[in-house]
């Protein structure tokens, strides 16, 4: 059974950003920092920076999605570097290219403690 309406009309509302309910609610979110931790079972991965880089160092897979990746590190990455990430596979191992498109120190009090830093890859 559909639920489509064939004469429904799309709501064409403007949003006025000047509204001072809006910019309260907006500065109430403004602290906050979500970066899609803790919603999947983190897995150990080896990456390598940069195009040729031959050393695999460690890292952490904590989520990803279609074309996102994020990972912990103990070190940085800059922003727009090539990543290769492998990842065990049962009797194999899975590569996957992707580029750094953010990353930063952790906020969480753990990631302060043992220098964590996050990054997002875009995936190739």
């Amino acid at each position: 059974m559909s639920h489509f309406k064939p004469n429904s009309k799309m709501s064409n509302n403007q949003v006025d950003w000047n509204d001072p309910h809006l910019e309260s609610l907006l500065r109430k979110t403004e602290s906050w920092k979500l970066d899609n931790r803790g919603a999947c079972t983190a897995q150990d991965v080896q990456i390598h920076v940069g195009w040729g880089a031959n050393t695999g160092r460690q890292a952490v897979l904590v989520w990803e999605s279609d074309q996102v990746m994020v990972l912990e590190t103990r070190f940085s990455i800059p922003q727009g570097e090539q990543v290769r990430v492998d990842r065990l596979y049962g009797d194999g191992v899975r590569t996957i290219w992707g580029a750094v498109i953010e990353g930063r120190e952790g906020f969480r009090e753990e990631d302060r403690q043992s220098g964590t830093y996050v990054h997002w890859l875009h995936v190739r």
